[in-house]
């Protein structure tokens, strides 16, 4: 008789030490994957100028980023991962935000692949083969469909960029920000930046944040799948699939927590192919999941706070899955599109069993590499090196400046190394007459044409003294249409001329030089000029 009130009392002391055990257990993952990002970001700065230029290499035709981004994904078979790795290279200054959304795009495509694999596995049972094909390929035709139309209105009008960049600088107006409060990364940056320096190699700290990035995630997937998803398939379709909003949060929330949608759109397949639920019931689910895996790379990027770009990535993925919500869920013309692709997909393997093999085999490999192929000249990449010299003639160091170019948009990047192997990226975009570099304009207009504005060192005046036809430096490079600028600035009592060298047509700065007080004081002029 006293045995009862024995065991009813031992039930809560056991579960909430179980509930203790897990949420100690979540917050020593998390305190994982937060020192694997910080170390990721810690690595990636060490690399310099040889791995910001690989980087920047490989990631300047935009269909090759975004082949990156999907075949990535699809090895790995984490989007989490992937993103965290692109907000960790944007924070660190090796990637820029116009470079890495095409990555960030094909990492929503490349995560789709698992879900079509599952769906092969019913490859035996013809009706069930239909409809799993049909569920398994919904998320790829609704992530293809909205890549199809966000990629070429990014890549001609930066659509996407320039509205991350317009909502981060709208969040930052509401968060104090001093040079003395900006955090950069975590508490924990001391130590992984004394652990980049300690570790041997250049490549090496790379590896090895890779590989505690992506298993902190795997871990923390695997632990909370196993809480998350332990149920029935009956629970799932009473809990998940009783009404499109629901389904929608249930799939968002689930998969934020999980940290990959992966695991969650997969489960969705096998219970459409056992009719426990329909595709059209599912669809928010996965829509949900598609938006909730972009919770990984905000956190990636509050905790890399110092750098606005990697808010701004995050941004970029977070908007790329609304915008295609709206587009292909909320408004109802479209909304059929992605259901009547899975589902015809899933018909024609009722017929043809291999058609879902042919599709994946084209979808994730044919199409990419055609695309890479035919854009392999759209973009160039060049390797300015120049030499700067002091009043008395010496040489006080060098510069060099990688130069990243559309040809057909006449839009790209320069990143500046200095002489400590700092760098710093700045945005080019070149309409008609007129350059802007990050915030620096610049007009090569008739002589006589000029404009004010203000730099690091305050306010100032061009104007465009002379077009020279060509000019040959002492390092024997020769360039045609040069615009001569010249630039005036006051510093307290100091007058400062500096008359800049501008390849127009390239476009590219060939030689500068400054006077003080008209005194010679400073000049720099390309030395080297190469194609990567």
């Amino acid at each position: 008789m006293d045995l009862e009130p024995a065991q009813t009392e031992a039930i809560p002391s056991s579960t909430g030490r179980s509930r203790l055990i897990t949420a100690l257990w979540i917050a020593g993952i998390f305190l994982w994957f937060v020192f694997a990002l910080d170390l990721m970001v810690s690595a990636l700065k060490s690399l310099g100028e040889p791995g910001a230029g690989f980087i920047l290499q490989a990631t300047a035709n935009p269909f090759t980023a975004l082949f990156i981004g999907l075949l990535t994904t699809a090895m790995i078979q984490s989007s989490s991962t992937t993103t965290s790795l692109v907000v960790a290279l944007v924070a660190s200054g090796s990637l820029t935000l116009e470079n890495a959304i095409p990555v960030i795009m094909g990492a929503n495509i490349g995560t789709t692949i698992t879900s079509t694999l599952v769906s092969l596995g019913f490859i035996r049972k013809k009706k069930e083969f239909r409809r799993a094909v049909a569920a398994g390929t919904y998320h790829d035709y609704f992530n293809i469909l909205t890549v199809a139309v966000l990629f070429p209105l990014e890549y001609y009008y930066n659509l996407l960029s320039q509205s991350a960049r317009y909502i981060t600088a709208q969040l930052l107006q509401f968060i104090p920000r001093t040079a003395e409060n900006i955090p950069a990364g975590s508490p924990l940056s001391s130590i992984t930046d004394w652990l980049t320096e300690l570790i041997p190699g250049i490549i090496t700290p790379v590896i090895l944040a890779f590989v505690l990035l992506f298993s902190s995630i795997l871990v923390f997937r695997r632990y909370i799948s196993a809480l998350v998803l332990s149920r029935s398939p009956q629970r799932f379709r009473r809990f998940f699939f009783r009404s499109s909003g629901k389904s929608f949060l249930w799939g968002l929330v689930t998969t934020a927590a999980i940290r990959s949608s992966t695991i969650t759109t997969s489960v969705v397949v096998p219970l459409v192919a056992q009719k426990i639920t329909t595709l059209k019931k599912a669809a928010p689910f996965i829509l949900g999941a598609n938006l909730g895996t972009t919770i990984t790379a905000i956190i990636a990027a509050l905790l890399n706070f110092g750098s606005s770009s990697a808010l701004s990535i995050a941004l970029v993925h977070f908007l790329f899955n609304c915008v295609g919500i709206i587009i292909f869920y909320l408004f109802p013309p479209l909304r059929e599109v992605p259901f009547f692709l899975a589902s015809s997909l899933g018909r024609l393997t009722l017929r043809y069993r291999l058609a879902g093999l042919v599709y994946l085999l084209a979808t994730f490999f044919f199409v990419p590499f055609s695309l890479i192929y035919l854009n392999q000249n759209s973009t160039g990449i060049y390797d300015a090196r120049y030499e700067q010299t002091k009043a008395n003639h010496e040489a006080v160091g060098s510069m060099q400046i990688i130069v990243r170019m559309h040809h057909s948009k006449l839009s790209g990047e320069w990143m500046v190394f200095n002489n400590t192997n700092q760098q710093q990226i700045m945005p080019l975009i070149k309409r008609s007459n007129t350059l802007l570099l990050g915030d620096d304009l610049w007009i090569f207009g008739p002589p006589g044409s000029c404009w004010t504005g203000r730099d690091s060192l305050g306010g100032y005046s061009r104007c465009v003294e002379h077009i020279q036809k060509n000019i040959t430096l002492t390092s024997g490079l020769t360039f045609d249409s040069v615009y001569i600028i010249r630039q005036d600035q006051v510093i307290r009592t100091d007058t400062l001329t500096t008359r800049f060298y501008w390849s127009a047509s390239f476009p590219l700065l060939i030689q500068w030089k400054r006077q003080r007080n008209n005194l010679f004081e400073s000049s720099a002029y390309i030395t080297r000029l190469q194609r990567r």
